[in-house]
């Protein structure tokens, strides 16, 4: 059965007195390890130091699909797994938007986080324009089998995705809980399918606005199982509100 997981994505935001503040007043009722934190890069060290009082896991918002070597400005897997970081996002639309990352080239940085013993969190996600189209689940069934092209899991591998309609993120607009459903749906057939036994264990996360307001009904869902977070986990008291919401 998927576990459920409250992910908090800060982008480029948060200094290092906004961070302290966040940690101290970060309330959570109950964790069993499924809150996550992706900090900027430049403050994953710190950020561990905080959040491991709190049970919170922290990760990165790229990774490399390289091991080492000359390639400036690139996140290495295993500098991440020496600081002690649990988990990647891979894919994130922004990445794909701005920085023109290609399915194929995501697939590696995939494939290179479940070598090293990260967890990556796949992002997939369609345009305002794809889904006008009536392409939301062709486009992001194609992304997830790119993505996943030629991964293999057992029962030690560990592997989430996060849906994030790309037209919901940072707009304050949100898919419906049932449209929402709609394409986790789709995803779960299409796991199921993939990996056999394992893919009912696959957690699928919803991204795109995310809040406290409606947290709840978007969990509700038979196959959402957590959220991946922009805005709303820059609040401790918001997160607090969010991870309390999973269980």
């Amino acid at each position: 059965m998927a576990k459920t997981y409250m992910v908090g994505n800060w982008k480029m935001n948060q200094s290092l007195a906004d961070i302290e503040n966040f940690f101290s007043d970060l309330k959570l009722s109950h964790n069993q390890n499924n809150y996550w934190i992706a900090p900027q890069t430049l403050h994953i060290s710190h950020v561990l130091k905080l959040a491991g009082d709190k049970g919170v896991l922290v990760g990165s918002q790229n990774i490399s699909d390289q091991d080492h070597g000359a390639f400036t400005g690139e996140i290495s897997s295993d500098s991440l797994m020496e600081l002690g970081g649990h988990f990647c996002l891979v894919g994130h639309s922004e990445r794909r938007q701005y920085y023109n990352e290609s399915d194929e080239f995501i697939n590696k940085k995939v494939l290179k986080a479940i070598e090293k013993g990260l967890v990556p969190i796949l992002c997939v996600g369609e345009t305002l324009a794809e889904r006008d189209a009536g392409k939301t689940i062709e486009i992001v069934l194609g992304q997830i089998k790119a993505g996943l092209d030629s991964v293999q899991l057992n029962n030690e591998s560990e592997l989430l995705l996060a849906y994030e309609p790309v037209w919901a993120i940072g707009t304050g607009k949100t898919a419906t809980p049932a449209m929402a459903q709609e394409v986790h749906g789709k995803i779960r057939e299409f796991l199921a399918e993939r990996f056999g036994e394992i893919g009912p264990d696959i957690s699928i996360l919803y991204g795109g606005s995310v809040k406290p307001a409606n947290v709840s009904e978007l969990l509700a869902q038979a196959d959402i199982n957590g959220g991946l977070v922009g805005g709303a986990s820059l609040k401790a008291a918001d997160f607090s509100a969010l991870c309390d919401a999973t269980n």
